[in-house]
């Protein structure tokens, strides 16, 4: 986020029509992702198709939340980010932590890994990552007995929430008042939650398309952004 000398690497501020492309490719991953839900949805487990019918109904509420980044002037900056940000991108070495792999999503062109971006989808990216962490972890438990289970599950989204917190907390002490961080907090919370909610819906035509086991996991965290 320096200044630098190199243009790929100048802060740029954020612009309506910037915003307004943001919004379009929101809808568009909104659609195709909605679009492979309904193609798919019959094929899911009983106990996932009513939370999946949930999210179809929820199409235009989505879309309504996500437009919501075009109607005012955010004032903060975009940067070169890491583009696919998340837990398995983070290695601890016993005294602290290394960030790797910077070229951005392998499956996106080169092109559009080198756009500049907010930040903040970078902090969505770990966020959602820790929803998927717990929520793996339950779904593959082999240390619980099965009658076990029904008391565990209630505490999934506490612990998620207590972690999301935590680093959100930690993340905005560390950057203050950094360019890329709007001041305001009405246009911050916008950020956070229209980011965190695209991210999930993109997740959700991912999971469609490579991990079916795991279409569970992004339907509920749409489900809770949406809430």
């Amino acid at each position: 986020a320096a200044e630098s000398e190199e243009q790929e690497f100048t802060p740029e501020a954020f612009s309506k029509l910037y915003q307004r492309s943001v919004y379009q490719s929101m809808r568009n991953t909104t659609r195709r992702a909605m679009q492979d839900l309904r193609k798919t949805i019959e094929s899911l487990p009983d106990h996932v198709k009513q939370d999946a019918k949930f999210i179809l109904d929820s199409e235009r509420k989505i879309l309504s939340l996500l437009r919501r980044i075009t109607e005012n002037k955010i004032d903060a900056v975009k940067i070169r980010i890491h583009g696919d940000y998340h837990l398995g991108q983070v290695l601890y070495t016993g005294n602290d932590f290394m960030i790797i792999d910077f070229e951005g999503e392998p499956a996106r062109p080169l092109t559009e890994r080198r756009i500049k971006r907010s930040p903040l989808r970078d902090v969505t990216g770990m966020i959602r990552s820790f929803h998927y962490v717990i929520c793996n972890a339950f779904l593959n438990q082999t240390a619980v007995r099965k009658e076990d289970a029904q008391i565990l599950e209630p505490w999934i989204e506490p612990w998620y929430l207590c972690v999301s917190r935590t680093f959100w907390s930690g993340y905005l002490e560390t950057v203050k008042e950094a360019a890329f961080i709007p001041q305001d907090c009405e246009a911050l919370d916008l950020l956070l939650h229209c980011f965190l909610l695209e991210k999930a819906v993109y997740e959700l035509g991912y999971e469609l398309n490579n991990r079916p086991e795991w279409v569970s996991i992004s339907i509920k965290g749409i489900k809770q952004i949406l809430a």
